[in-house]
């Protein structure tokens, strides 16, 4: 079975929505560049509550998909963490982090697929 990448990103956000991360954004940078066909993006709370979308993620996708991130970069104490699926980057930020690096402003010319609050 071949992965989707949409599909992919699609089903992070669900995790993600069951641990409580809050403005998740979806962006499809496949018209912009070649490093990734979709980022995400979602706050957290606290280290704690960054740590359990992180490890959410990592562990659900695995169980549901089969596949674990080829690289994660970052601890919640840091206040970034990066999951990197090749195809779906996911950012999950401190929200003190996420306004000092606004990737969504970074990445203005690419497509918001989808804003949750």
């Amino acid at each position: 079975m071949v992965l989707d990448s949409l599909d992919l990103a699609r089903t992070i956000i669900d995790v993600i929505e069951d641990v409580k991360g809050e403005n998740i954004v979806l962006i499809d940078l496949q018209d912009v560049t070649l490093i990734a066909d979709y980022f995400i993006i979602c706050t957290g709370n606290s280290d704690r509550q960054l740590k359990a979308i992180v490890e959410h993620i990592r562990i659900d996708i695995k169980d549901v998909l089969g596949v674990l991130p080829h690289h994660i970069e970052g601890k919640a104490a840091s206040g970034w963490t990066l999951l990197d699926y090749s195809s779906v980057v996911v950012h999950v930020f401190s929200e003190e982090l996420r306004d000092y690096y606004d990737l969504e402003g970074m990445w203005q010319e690419a497509k918001i697929l989808l804003r949750m609050q």
